[in-house]
C-alpha cells in the first residue's frame, strides 16, 4: 500500500474546469477527475495556512484554541503515526512557512523531508540593495510586507528558467521519490506546492494561455485589502492567477504520468487537495483573513483515488472537511485512528456517497466562527469588544517570531483540554482582531447556498439562525472549545434556547 498527497496552497475551486470554470486551462485537473472521486462539498476548517496543516496532522479543529502555530508536543500527527506503524513518510515542499518559528515542527513529523527555497518573500538569496521607491510607496502593505516583496524581487532573479522555479523543483523532488521507490511498499509521499499562492509568478508560456490587451501596471501580488483597482486591473490579476494555476496543472500532469508509467493506480492512494482558496475581487476583496471566510476561500476542491473502492469519474455531494484527510490516510494503511481525531475515513463517501458528518465548523482564530450543513452557511460574528480571547499553547510562536515579552508576561497555567493527553498548557491573553472591516460590518449572516451560491443576499430567518447556532455550539463543545469562546461570541450553550447575539 502506498499513498501520494499532492497539496496546493490557495487553490480556488471555482477556477478549476472540473468545477465548472470555463475561463482557465486545467486539462490535468479534468484528467484527474476522470481517475478519481471529485468532492463537491468539501470545506476547510482552521484557517489559514499553518492552522490548516495542523488539521492535516491532527484531524481536529485548532482555530478555537490557537492562532497560527506549530505542531504541539501533545498533538498526535498522522505522518508521525504512520512512521511509527511501519509506513515511510516523505515531504517535499517549497512552502517556506514550514521553516519559520510558527511552522518549525511540521516537517520533523515525517521520516524524511526536502526543503525547496525561494517562494514569495522567503529569506533566501542575500543581495544587499535598497527597496525601490515603488516598494516603499505600496499602499495597504505593512513595513514587513514591503520587505517581503523586496526579497521576492531578489529571489526572482534566480528563477530565470522554468526548471529553477520552486514549484518545478518541488515536483522534481516528489517525482524523484516516486522513480526511486515505485517498486517498494508501505510509503506515503506528500508533494506540497506553495503555488498558486500569491505572488502569481509563472513563466511566460503560461501567461500566453491568457492573452490580454492591458497597458496598466503589472500586478501579480494584490494587497490584503478591499479592491480599489479598476475592473481592467482586476481582470489582469485574475489572468495572472490563472497562469500560475495552469502551471500547477502542468505539474499535476507529471504526477498522473508517473501513476500511469508505474501503474500505481492498482494500490496507491492519491489525494489532491488544498488548504483554502483566495479572494480575487469577489465581494470587492483581495486575498483572505480580514473578511469572513466566504465560499471562495473556504469551499475547497478535493479529489481522491482510493483503490479500496476503485471509484473513478464520480462526484460526491456529502459534506467533508480537511480534518477527514488524515483519518482517510491512516485508515488506508490500517492504522487505528487516535481518540483525539475528529475526522472520518472518507471511504463510505467515495463508495456510496454515505455522509460521515452533518455539519462543519470553520474560521480564523479570534474572528468569526462559521458553520455549514452543506446548504446553509452561517457566519457568527463576536460581540462588540470581541473578548475575552486567549491562546492555549506549549509553543509560544507566531508566524515568524516568538511571542513578545508583553504576551509572555500574561502567561497563566491552564490544566489542559481533553485532547492534550494530560499535559497542562500555557494560557496567554491574545491580541483581539478587528472584525469591523468585513463586508457585513461585524454582523452575523445566514446564506442559502442552494439559491444564493455567491452569498449576496443574507436571509432573515430567526428559526434557521437559531438552529445553526445550536449546531455550531454543539460542534464547539465536541471540540472542547475554551469556555470564553461562548462568551466572546454571545453564543447560546447547547440545549439552551434563544438567539443571544445582538444584531442577528
Amino acid at each position: 500500500m502506498r499513498a501520494v498527497v499532492v497539496m496546493f496552497d490557495s487553490l480556488n475551486r471555482h477556477k478549476l474546469t472540473p468545477y465548472g470554470c470555463a475561463d482557465t486551462v486545467t486539462p490535468n485537473f479534468e484528467r484527474l477527475a476522470r481517475h478519481a472521486v471529485q468532492f463537491d462539498t468539501c470545506y476547510a476548517g482552521s484557517l489559514p495556512c499553518m492552522p490548516a496543516r495542523r488539521e492535516l496532522h491532527t484531524g481536529r479543529y485548532s482555530f478555537l484554541h490557537r492562532s497560527w502555530g506549530p505542531v504541539e508536543p501533545y498533538d498526535v500527527s498522522a505522518p508521525a503515526l504512520l512512521w511509527q506503524n511501519g509506513v515511510y513518510t516523505h515531504l517535499v515542499s517549497d512552502h517556506y512557512h514550514y521553516w519559520q518559528e510558527g511552522g518549525a515542527t511540521y516537517h520533523t513529523q515525517y521520516t524524511t523531508w526536502e526543503n525547496v527555497r525561494g517562494q514569495e518573500g522567503d529569506a533566501w538569496k542575500g543581495v544587499v540593495c535598497p527597496m525601490t521607491d515603488a516598494e516603499k510607496s505600496l499602499k495597504g502593505v505593512t513595513t514587513a510586507g514591503k520587505w517581503h516583496r523586496h526579497q521576492d524581487r531578489i529571489n526572482r532573479r534566480y528563477m530565470a528558467d522554468e526548471a529553477l522555479h520552486p514549484q518545478t523543483r518541488t515536483f522534481d523532488g516528489g517525482l524523484e521519490f516516486i522513480d526511486t521507490n515505485h517498486d517498494q511498499d508501505q510509503w506515503m509521499l506528500q508533494i506540497e506546492a506553495f503555488d498558486p499562492h500569491e505572488p502569481f509568478f509563472a513563466p511566460e508560456k503560461y501567461h500566453a494561455l491568457y492573452p490580454e490587451d492591458y497597458d496598466g501596471d503589472d500586478l501579480d501580488w494584490p494587497a490584503y485589502q478591499k479592491v480599489t483597482e479598476s475592473p481592467e486591473t482586476v481582470a489582469h490579476v485574475r489572468r495572472r492567477y490563472a497562469a500560475l494555476l495552469s502551471m500547477c496543472d502542468h505539474h499535476l500532469g507529471r504526477v498522473l504520468d508517473a501513476f500511469d508509467r508505474y501503474d500505481l493506480w492498482k494500490n496507491t492512494l492519491l489525494i489532491v487537495c488544498t488548504d483554502h482558496g483566495f479572494m480575487l475581487g469577489e465581494h470587492d476583496f483581495w486575498a483572505k483573513g480580514f473578511m469572513p471566510p466566504f465560499e471562495e476561500v473556504v469551499h475547497t476542491p478535493l479529489f481522491i483515488w482510493d483503490p479500496r473502492c476503485g471509484q473513478a469519474g464520480l462526484r460526491r455531494q456529502s459534506l467533508v472537511q480537511t480534518i477527514d484527510i488524515p483519518a482517510t490516510l491512516l485508515s488506508f494503511f490500517g492504522v487505528a485512528l487516535p481518540a483525539e481525531m475528529q475526522g472520518h475515513d472518507l471511504l463510505p463517501v467515495m463508495a456510496r456517497d454515505e455522509p460521515v458528518r452533518d455539519g462543519a465548523l470553520f474560521g480564523w482564530f479570534g474572528r468569526q466562527v462559521c458553520y455549514t450543513d452543506g446548504r446553509y452557511y452561517y457566519v457568527h460574528a463576536p460581540l462588540p469588544g470581541n473578548a475575552p480571547l486567549y491562546e492555549y499553547t506549549l509553543m509560544p510562536t507566531h508566524m515568524a517570531r516568538f511571542f513578545t515579552p508583553g504576551e509572555l508576561g500574561s502567561m497563566e497555567r491552564h490544566d489542559g483540554f481533553s485532547f492534550t493527553r494530560g499535559l497542562p498548557l500555557m494560557r496567554f491573553r491574545a491580541e483581539v482582531p478587528d472584525v469591523t472591516r468585513d463586508p457585513v460590518n461585524g454582523r452575523s449572516a445566514l446564506y442559502d447556498l442552494q439559491t444564493d451560491p455567491h452569498q449576496r443576499s443574507p436571509l432573515d430567518e430567526p428559526a434557521l439562525i437559531q438552529a445553526c447556532q445550536q449546531a455550531m455550539s454543539r460542534l464547539m463543545l465536541e471540540n472542547d472549545a475554551p469556555p470564553e469562546q461562548w462568551q466572546r461570541l454571545g453564543l447560546p450553550l447547547p440545549g439552551t434556547a434563544g438567539t443571544e447575539q445582538s444584531g442577528v
